[in-house]
């Protein structure tokens, strides 16, 4: 950690620290997490509810447990998935019974009938009939109350069942995304991957992959802070996946290297793409907010291969891999395809 970086945090750790005295909120660790994320200003929602909190006075320890829960709290995706299948469960139970009751009303009912008609066989009284009469037709309001119930029952299971599906499906989605820079994980590129190899084996199309790798970004790190670092991260994302089209796959593959699946994109269609990003993410002249201060510009490096009969996921990575090396070996800031490889070029280790 450079001097720099640890004054920086100091500072946000100092502040954070007054705001606890401040508010007279305990220094437990979720809580010096709160206002240690709200001193750095990377989180604009939390740090719009705590003015303004601080604005109508200070917060209460529950007030502060809400926010954490709110704002910092991780909760596993599959615990969501397993909290939005309980929900699903009970309502499904919930329809079972419903079901149920509307079937034991109607087995009332239908015995009902059935008496009903038995007596009419042998009762030929008026006054008899008319009893008959009134008490079928108090079944039938019974067995239409017990219907318009069912449907109610029904209709709501059905909104909250539509309801619970889109958290599921927003809770898969999350699943998949990388969770600071909002583009695909590494769980959704591999299985992007197998799908994109299987269509072009099977509709025999092209299909290429680019992998990239920011420079020096461990320098960079350093000098300016994890922070600044998290922000490159994500202007490289967006970059990517502004320069591919809707069909194509933008990853984060792990720390500062990315990747993008390109269906339908032969060699040449993939290198143009490369040099595209290449040439975008160059052009921008990063700037700090808070002090305006000029950081400089960022450079990455690019390796392109394409699908050949016979590949594999792993194959076509691996060579992906070894032309992004060759362009780092070769002076950064570059594009390097498969055509270029030399039979000596290998992964580093």
């Amino acid at each position: 950690m450079s001097d720099q970086e640890f004054k920086r945090a100091l500072g946000y750790a100092n502040s954070a620290m007054d705001l606890l005295k401040r508010a007279s909120v305990p220094p437990y660790p979720q809580f010096y997490e709160l206002l240690y994320t709200y001193a750095t200003g990377v989180n604009p929602a939390l740090n719009t509810r705590i003015n303004g909190i601080f604005r109508d006075g200070n917060p209460t320890v529950d007030v502060a447990e809400q926010l954490y829960d709110e704002f910092l709290k991780s909760q596993d995706a599959s615990e969501r998935i397993s909290a939005v299948s309980q929900r699903m469960s009970t309502r499904i139970e919930a329809v079972h019974e419903a079901i149920d009751t509307a079937m034991t009303t109607a087995n009332a009912y239908s015995g009902a009938l059935q008496a009903a008609s038995g007596d009419l066989d042998i009762e030929s009284d008026p006054q008899a009939l008319k009893v008959m009469a009134r008490r079928l037709l108090n079944e039938t309001r019974r067995m239409q109350d017990a219907n318009h119930q069912l449907e109610q029952k029904l209709e709501a299971s059905r909104d909250d069942i539509a309801l619970l599906q889109r958290d599921l499906d927003d809770v898969r989605r999350e699943a998949m995304l990388d969770p600071l820079t909002k583009i695909c994980n590494r769980k959704a590129f591999d299985e992007s991957l197998v799908k994109a190899f299987a269509d072009a084996r099977t509709q025999q199309t092209p299909m290429s992959l680019v992998l990239l790798d920011i420079d020096h970004f461990k320098r960079f790190n350093d000098t300016w802070g994890h922070q600044t670092g998290d922000q490159v991260l994500r202007l490289v994302a967006m970059t990517l996946k502004s320069n591919i089209k809707g069909q194509d796959t933008a990853a984060r593959y792990g720390g500062e290297e990315f990747a993008a699946i390109l269906p339908m994109t032969d060699l040449e269609g993939a290198i143009t793409v490369a040099d595209n990003v290449r040439s975008a993410v160059q052009a921008k002249e990063l700037l700090k907010r808070s002090t305006n201060e000029k950081l400089g510009r960022i450079t990455a490096s690019f390796g392109v291969a394409t699908y050949r009969p016979g590949d594999t996921p792993s194959t076509l990575i691996e060579r992906a891999d070894r032309c992004l090396y060759a362009a780092k070996h070769a002076g950064r800031n570059r594009v390097h395809n498969e055509t270029e490889l030399a039979d000596d070029d290998v992964v580093a280790a």
